[in-house]
């Protein structure tokens, strides 16, 4: 929702050789090129994660030891990381004095000031509007093929109660204060972001290696931060597990055997600025047929939620192929609505009798690296003068730009019982 840059040349020959092989190879392919076409469509060059020579330096301590992560204290972690202020008088608002942190958080506000502009005051007026009625029915928001983007489950659905994420990404732990420490902190984690605020999606590959290089370990502290930036308080993250069966367990040792059918996962409780509570969780799991026949805890654990609202974006087109097919029907047997760009699920796979469509933005074609999903099908809907597209005053997906985005509500024409 990245060992290595793949240029644009050989991330089309490795999704060539890939073709005839397993399922999880053309996965972790395609989620590899995905970033690469982003410069080429986008016209643009990513900043590179290193010390930016435009910050004081700020020499880094070494402890004897690597310091535990402080999971009492996770709301000044989140800030810390954010560029927000920690709460005055910690060790934290002390480090947050130092001229690297406060360059760093001067430039966080302006990016997120511009992001706000761009996407989410529109986003927020948008979806109060359009997804009035979804929202008061979405207490469990589900966000397939998600990553760490909470930024944009949050921000369309603020008042679901639990958020339910999955993604390829590891999944990470509180950053030590050791790490919070590491003067290439604040490029990594400016580099990271830079394309989800630009583009709304995140480069996968480019994420793991910025992250890596500060310890940052997986996607957890990227929740963290877009949780403090969307105005929540974190007040507690702990590991927990899906067990064979798809039962939710609280874990202590986060070690596993070899071949073990768990499925890693973290647990993330915030308050929201209105007072609400609010449960986070990101699992860890390769969502493809061919894992789940082996590991089918995710399948287990969504199907025990009951009826659902599905988010999918930037999903690189998985449920269009037939290897994916077991999220996709599960999406389709479970969901009251789903929310989606056209990387989610096909429209050929939707039964017309059991939904009603309300389409958004323009569809166009996709982009170059997923041209084979061209659905003529959408074109048509988007071209129908009886019951013409409504605007999406925000860029979101792979075609990013306002002007070339889409999104389409599913509503079931019969509610599921509850």
């Amino acid at each position: 929702m990245r060992l290595s840059l793949l240029s644009l040349l050989p991330a089309f020959t490795l999704l060539a050789a890939c073709s005839n092989s397993s399922t999880e190879q053309q996965t972790a392919a395609t989620t590899e090129t995905m970033a690469d076409t982003a410069d080429k469509v986008a016209g643009t060059t990513r900043p590179v994660a290193r010390p930016d020579t435009a910050l004081p330096k700020v020499a880094p301590k070494a402890p004897a030891t690597a310091l535990a992560p402080d999971t009492a204290n996770v709301q000044n972690v989140a800030a810390y990381l954010a560029g927000l202020p920690p709460q005055a008088g910690t060790p934290l608002a002390e480090m947050a004095a130092q001229p690297a942190w406060q360059a760093f958080a001067t430039d966080q506000d302006k990016s997120w000031a511009k992001y706000r502009t761009t996407h989410t005051d529109r986003m927020n007026h948008w979806a109060a509007t359009e997804l009035d009625s979804v929202r008061q029915n979405s207490s469990t928001l589900f966000y397939p093929f998600s990553g760490p983007d909470f930024l944009n489950a949050f921000t369309l659905f603020p008042d679901s109660r639990t958020y339910v994420m999955f993604g390829l990404e590891p999944v990470g732990s509180v950053p030590s204060q050791a790490t919070l420490e590491n003067p290439t902190l604040f490029p990594a984690v400016k580099a990271s972001l830079w394309s989800v605020l630009n583009f709304s999606f995140f480069r996968t590959n480019d994420m793991a290696v910025d992250l890596k290089s500060v310890n940052l370990d997986g996607a957890v502290p990227l929740i963290m931060l877009f949780a403090a930036r969307t105005g929540n308080h974190l007040q507690s993250v702990r590991p927990v597990q899906l067990d064979a069966q798809g039962q939710l367990q609280v874990v202590t040792d986060t070690t596993r055997a070899p071949g073990s059918k768990v499925i890693p996962g973290a647990e993330l409780k915030l308050q929201a600025a209105d007072g609400s509570a609010k449960t986070v969780y990101y699992f860890s799991a390769d969502l493809s047929d061919w894992k789940l026949g082996t590991k089918d805890a995710p399948l287990r654990y969504v199907r025990s939620l009951g009826p659902l609202t599905t988010y999918v974006k930037s999903a690189t087109y998985l449920m269009h192929k037939s290897y994916f097919s077991k999220i996709r029907n599960l999406i389709l047997a479970q969901s009251q609505y789903v929310l989606q760009d056209d990387s989610g699920i096909a429209m050929k796979y939707f039964p017309k009798s059991a939904w009603q469509f309300t389409y958004y933005g323009t569809y166009k074609r996709p982009i170059n690296l997923f041209a084979k999903q061209y659905q003529p099908e959408l074109t048509l809907a988007y071209h129908d003068s009886l019951r013409r597209a409504r605007p999406l005053p925000f860029g979101t997906g792979y075609n990013w730009r306002q002007t070339d985005s889409n999104l389409l509500l599913a509503r079931r024409r019969v509610p599921l019982a509850q």
